[in-house]
């Protein structure tokens, strides 16, 4: 019959590298894939044409073994096994906007989102944006080339609300080897970690009424050379029954984990900001005092210098041919611009972030003590109170940094411009009438800043291979477990002698402990680590909750030679949002065909479904084998995945022994398989067997496709991935390297056909 193919095919390409992964985004026509080489590529439908690539490099890795869109379609998430990382990109550009490590390395993603609508999370919800009117907007971080990460960059400071998207909870739950288990909330903040499965995971699907979680791993004992693939259903009911409360203290962590990456930025923009140049006075009196052999200190030469204007010849050497008058000038520029940008960056950004941090540990703090409803979630107000503790010293600790570099701009500036007039005396130049005048304070305030920084200490060259430390505000920033090496000098100072004396401040929890030896860096990853230690708990006390409900063994795999990657190897999960009911779907082997099943699961673990499992098998459907009365069952099915909650699509491959084995994309609605209520005789599940060795007695239904199937010419079919909302889907060779794309709802018929007869011609 002349009919015409169903689908459009819109897009066919032949790739350069083997696609080891596709993923359709959940609400734009674009298609994410992963290839051999550990690139991860975005393309469009039309055309099949590429937006951009994601290169591999060595900080994230180059081996990616999942991918999955966050549900709102803006984040692409991928794991990589080499560095067992997870990356956060955004759609818009390959950069990534946030990443972490996990221990084990990923084998399989799902993000998810809740649907659920209750009063209490609309009014939730709608009150998200208070900490938007009560705190100041974060500054955006000055541009700079450098960074990896530019979630800050001035454009887009709303960056940070990408990574944090809609308020509604979703959840990326990540699955790897040996059993391991993590649920992400926001894709940012571990909620849980769930123990109770054994075997490497292949597939996983969280129920969008967060009852119950599936599971699909593939166990391998040593000895055996098949692999064992069960199903696991765990109950997950605590997430659940404190929907809201999870939700609030997810979006909370979720705020807290941002502000900590905005603040690691702000002080990697402040370290770039201090510049090696402003070493060269440290380094050059050094290389002075190795050189020079007369016994005064460098300290006296200068103050020479000063009282009677008077240098000796090495000074002078120094002064005019190390240092000169160019030098001098440019020293004093650099000093100043990057003084100045450093305090900047401390006012604007590190206080106005951990200001936030203080604000939303608070707001956590207040939610840890109303115990009915947080206590069993994990929340608890003595590690926050620690951490609330640990944001205070760092604060402490860049207000010292300002006062450091307060100081140091004065004293540079009185000490430059007299060595300045004194090395124009030297070289017999002109000195301007107004740099000349030097009142009397002037020439204190630089005589007591050669006292206090020009002095030699021996000690100090064991430390850093250089005898001065004229330069105080570099030691804050260095990364080092070092204590500072020049801390600032407290003696005197009213407010530590009071301190000092009194017995009962000094253990108060209202004062927070001050480092005065430790630099800014030190304390910063102080108060990361206890900031995460306290956000830890809740994951080990939500993960304890999960228990497993159910677990199937469903069939064995024989250990494969072919190193076809997981991804695409069903079985493939999908949760019915509307009648809560997980489904699986696999294939068995008999009589050399590959079966599809499909087995259905209540999200709700008390509660089971009729039909608890069908094989469905496929009449003929091209109707060209020379006998009619030959077996029907001529048809193994490749590949499946479900294309919406009525209907699943699939790759069915001829099994007649004849030449041109053709490959067929067809649409299976779920309507035709599921047809009377009861079919006769449930099959009835004995947990101690494998499904595959019963597989006889398992209901079957033959289904006879009318018109929603098109016949794959010239390629070896193998694997599809859809996408039901933006109905699309994108059909993979078995050299994973020939895609191509269709659309699946062609509703007017006249315009398609033409197109159609150029497209074949």
């Amino acid at each position: 019959p002349a009919a015409m193919p169903a689908f459009r095919q819109v897009g066919e390409k032949q790739l350069p590298q083997e696609v080891v992964f596709m993923c359709w985004s959940p609400k734009r026509d674009l298609i994410a894939l992963a290839n051999r080489a550990g690139e991860v590529l975005l393309h469009r439908l039309a055309n099949f044409q590429r937006v951009w690539s994601l290169p591999p490099n060595e900080n994230t890795g180059k081996e990616v073994t999942a991918l999955a869109w966050r549900p709102d379609g803006k984040i692409l998430a991928f794991g990589l096994a080499d560095t067992k990382r997870i990356i956060l990109c955004d759609v818009e550009k390959p950069e990534s906007l946030h990443s972490f490590s996990v221990d084990l390395s990923i084998t399989y993603m799902h993000w998810m989102e809740v649907t659920e609508e209750s009063s209490v999370l609309t009014s939730f919800y709608n009150a998200e944006d208070e900490s938007n009117l009560l705190l100041p907007k974060l500054p955006a971080l000055p541009k700079n080339p450098n960074y990896m990460v530019c979630i800050f960059s001035e454009e887009k400071s709303d960056e940070i609300m990408k990574l944090l998207g809609d308020v509604r909870l979703n959840a990326l739950v990540l699955g790897g080897s040996s059993g391991f288990i993590e649920i992400y909330a926001y894709g940012m903040f571990k909620i849980a970690t769930v123990n109770g499965v054994a075997g490497s995971c292949r597939g996983l699907c969280l129920s969008s009424d967060l009852k119950s979680l599936s599971v699909i791993t593939e166990m391998r004992n040593s000895s055996d050379s098949e692999a064992e693939i069960t199903y696991f259903q765990l109950d997950t009911s605590l997430l659940s029954s404190y929907l809201p409360e999870v939700t609030r203290m997810a979006r909370k962590f979720t705020h807290i984990s941002t502000l900590l990456q905005y603040i690691k930025l702000s002080l990697t923009c402040m370290c770039e900001a201090w510049e090696e140049i402003l070493m060269q006075m440290d380094s050059r009196l050094t290389k002075f005092v190795q050189e020079k052999n007369t016994t005064t200190s460098v300290q006296d030469e200068f103050m020479q210098l000063l009282l009677w204007g008077k240098a000796s010849l090495e000074l002078q050497a120094l002064l005019m041919n190390q240092l000169t008058v160019k030098g001098l000038k440019k020293l004093g520029q650099s000093i100043e611009s990057s003084y100045s940008s450093i305090q900047k960056l401390v006012i604007s950004h590190l206080q106005s972030g951990s200001e936030a941090l203080l604000y939303h540990l608070s707001e956590l703090k207040g939610m840890a003590l109303w115990k009915q409803k947080y206590e069993s979630l994990g929340l608890d107000a003595s590690g926050i109170e620690e951490a609330i503790t640990a944001v205070g010293s760092f604060i402490l600790k860049a207000s010292e940094l300002l006062q450091v570099i307060d100081s140091s701009m004065k004293n540079f500036k009185a000490f430059f411009r007299w060595l300045y007039v004194a090395m124009l005396r030297m070289s017999e130049d002109h000195v301007l009438p107004e740099l000349n005048k030097m009142t009397q304070k002037d020439i204190t305030f630089v005589a007591d800043f050669l006292t206090e920084h020009f002095n030699e200490a021996p000690e100090l060259y064991n430390r850093k291979g250089k005898y001065f430390n004229v330069e105080r505000v570099g030691q804050y920033l260095k990364d080092e477990d070092d204590d500072l090496v020049s801390p600032p000098n407290t003696e005197g100072n009213q407010w530590f002698n009071f301190l000092k004396n009194s017995t009962h401040l000094k253990e108060s929890p209202l004062l927070f402990p001050y480092y005065p030896e430790k630099s800014l860096h030190f304390v910063k990853r102080q108060m990361e680590g206890i900031i995460d230690q306290c956000l830890q708990k809740p994951a080990d006390v939500i993960g304890r909750s999960v228990h497993r409900a159910v677990c199937l063994s469903l069939y064995k795999i024989p250990q494969s030679e072919d190193s076809t990657p997981q991804l695409f190897k069903l079985p493939f999960l999908w949760n019915d949002k509307t009648s809560n009911i997980h489904y699986v779907l696999f294939t068995i082997l008999e009589n050399s065909v590959s079966k599809i099943h499909i087995l259905r699961r209540h999200t709700d673990t008390s509660r089971s479904v009729s039909n608890g499992i069908l094989a469905v098998e496929f009449g003929n459907i091209l109707n060209n084998s020379i006998n009619e009365s030959s077996d029907s069952r001529c048809y193994s099915c490749l590949d499946a995945h479900f294309y919406d909650d009525e209907t699943v699509t699939v790759v069915l491959k001829e099994n007649v022994e004849q030449e041109g084995k053709e490959r067929i994309l067809a649409q299976l609605p779920l309507s035709s398989v599921y047809t009377d209520e009861d079919q006769d005789g449930k099959f009835i599940w004995d947990s101690t067997e494998r499904l595959d060795e019963r597989s006889g007695e398992i209901p079957t239904c033959t289904v006879v496709l009318e018109n929603q199937w098109r016949v794959l010419e010239n390629m070896k079919a193998q694997y599809v991935s859809v996408n039901g909302i933006r109905k699309v889907s994108c059909v993979l060779s078995s050299n994973l390297r020939h895609v191509r794309v269709f659309e699946m709802d062609v509703e007017d018929d006249g315009e398609v056909e033409e197109e159609e007869e150029e497209e074949t011609t």
